[in-house]
């Protein structure tokens, strides 16, 4: 017999409540949240560990994955930010010596923003605490599993990331559409 999980109470529980309710559905978006809730968890506390918000370091970890250099438009594009709030944030890391802020090579109205060292390695020395998390997380599957949930995740966000249609009521069983 399969293992439950608390998720699986939970579908039990609204079953009667939804006799529509499809239990596939509930118990993956159910899960998806949880599992995002426990990972935003676990990567607050080991950000405490080095000190840092979380949102300085997601700005970080942006830049890093810029190789370590870009405009504030481009971290805020990446953040989903309006360019002004992540103003802010460069400020408090320059502050802190872990980004400074160079003149652009190409266009003199602008400026570059760069990792320095030190914000290299306070960035990577939290990556790999926060990586442990993930891999004890997947660890539950083997190497095929993993490819599978990827391509199977990878549909459904295909899908999220398209704009939505709005849903189609249903027609109202008293009103007849014939004139």
């Amino acid at each position: 017999m399969q293992q439950r999980d608390a998720t699986d109470d939970h579908v039990d529980r609204w079953m009667p409540v939804l006799p529509g309710l499809d239990p596939d559905v509930e118990g993956v978006v159910t899960r998806a949240i949880r599992l995002a809730r426990h990972l935003r968890r676990v990567k607050e506390r080991y950000l405490l560990d080095f000190d840092f918000q979380r949102h300085e370091f997601d700005t970080l970890h942006v830049l890093a994955g810029r190789r370590g250099r870009a405009t504030p438009t481009e971290l805020a594009a990446d953040l989903d930010m309006a360019p002004p709030s992540v103003t802010a944030r460069l400020d408090a890391l320059e502050r802190r010596g872990f980004v400074r802020r160079i003149p652009s090579t190409t266009d003199r109205r602008r400026v570059d923003i760069e990792l320095t060292d030190a914000g290299h390695a306070a960035w990577l020395g939290a990556m790999e605490v926060l990586g442990h998390e993930d891999h004890r997380l997947l660890d539950a599957l083997d190497p095929t599993e993993r490819r599978t949930l990827a391509d199977l995740l990878r549909r459904v966000m295909i899908v999220a990331e398209q704009p939505a249609t709005p849903a189609t009521p249903a027609p109202d069983p008293g009103v007849d559409d014939e004139p």
